[in-house]
């Protein structure tokens, strides 16, 4: 049976924990990370009634996508239903999991689903992050460079978006004198040695670092193994804020209004006025979007697609694009299938279920 551990750890390899936004708390929440699964709940938020279903659908793991537990507890003493819900949770021995802003990050997350919802094509990170990429260099003797190349690769360097195995290397000369106790792989102790070798260069993301030098140390020949690190300033095209990406064909507002309501399964879209012009180019957020508004302008977006928009910043598109707010539930709920989807491919021993329960605390009046 597969244990909480091994449920986290490949949600975590999907979305690393390294790049959630500094004031979430995604994570294991509660729950002993060594418990066995029975089976997973799958939600968007965690309440009351979500514990309650995972009871009756005899889960012991929930998954959701916002974090029960967002700012620190003091008291656990069940006057709110934050307390509540996670008292619920430690009396029944069922863990909570939530994979928030980490899963905004990555590319095919909630924002690759909802591109995906909508049908858009050519779809690439809107605000790619910086400094989430780290390069490796380090010397290898000609003979050995290969097989130390595929042992980093195989650890997750040297791939750059739909590129991979990318690496670079130049000739030299390495020279050194084994001295004391050293157990030279090449030359002769206390005798100096010239060696050619090949610098090697491969980058990788931050959070693969300690795996990257594991595979380094166990796949090089030597017995001290010269590298170095840099953090590199590029932007990280897998890793960042919202997505960008094209409809099939250009619609009219109208149409486009139309389409997104249908794509999205939505009862209300607040929006700006109306331009008189085709879109075709749409940026999405799921979620809070309204700090990634100069990023769509910016590339030139001819529709944003999110939430949470407030009164005056509706006039900050200045008619230069159209602001579609279709309500924070509304923008994630399709996570919860994606979420399902990847965890039911990788652990068929036991069932991931959707919830039932419509955790969305706002409700229209039509």
């Amino acid at each position: 049976m597969s244990t909480i551990q091994d449920v986290t750890s490949f949600l975590e390899k999907w979305a690393p924990l390294a790049y959630q936004e500094s004031y979430d708390n995604a994570g294991l929440i509660v729950g002993d990370p060594q418990q066995k699964v029975k089976n997973v709940l799958v939600t968007l938020d965690c309440t009351e009634a979500i514990v309650d279903e995972a009871l009756q659908r005899d889960c012991n793991l929930i998954v959701a996508h916002h974090p029960i537990v967002f700012k620190g507890l003091k008291q656990l003493n069940g006057k709110n239903y934050v307390e509540r819900t996670v008292i619920k949770a430690l009396k029944n021995d069922i863990a909570l999991y939530a994979i928030h802003t980490n899963l905004d990050s990555v590319k095919g997350g909630v924002n690759g689903r909802i591109a995906q919802q909508l049908g858009l094509s050519s779809v690439r990170i809107l605000a790619p992050k910086r400094q989430t990429l780290e390069k490796l260099t380090t010397f290898v003797p000609v003979e050995q460079t290969s097989q130390v190349l595929e042992a980093l690769y195989a650890a997750g360097a040297g791939q750059i978006g739909e590129y991979k195995n990318c690496s670079f290397r130049t000739l030299g000369t390495g020279s050194f004198t084994p001295t004391g106790s050293a157990d030279p792989f090449l030359g002769k102790l206390n005798q100096p040695e010239e060696v050619e070798e090949y610098r090697i260069e491969v980058i990788f993301p931050a959070p693969l670092e300690g795996r990257v030098l594991q595979a380094l140390r166990q796949a090089h020949p030597y017995e001290e193994v010269a590298y170095y690190l840099h953090q590199l300033e590029n932007s990280n095209q897998e890793v960042g804020s919202g997505a960008i990406g094209t409809l099939p064909e250009p619609l009219s507002e109208n149409d486009w209004l139309v389409y997104l309501k249908s794509r999205m399964n939505l009862k209300v879209i607040r929006h700006t006025e109306l331009r008189n012009k085709t879109v075709q180019k749409i940026a999405i957020c799921g979620g809070s979007g309204s700090f990634l508004l100069k990023d769509a302008l910016r590339q030139q977006a001819d529709v944003f697609v999110t939430a949470d928009f407030k009164y005056h910043e509706f006039f900050d598109a200045e008619k230069q694009l159209m602001i579609c707010d279709i309500g924070h539930y509304e923008s994630e709920v399709f996570t919860k299938e994606l979420l399902s989807e990847r965890l039911t491919e990788n652990f068929p021993n036991f069932a991931t279920l959707l919830s039932k329960t419509d955790t969305n605390p706002v409700h229209y009046f039509v």
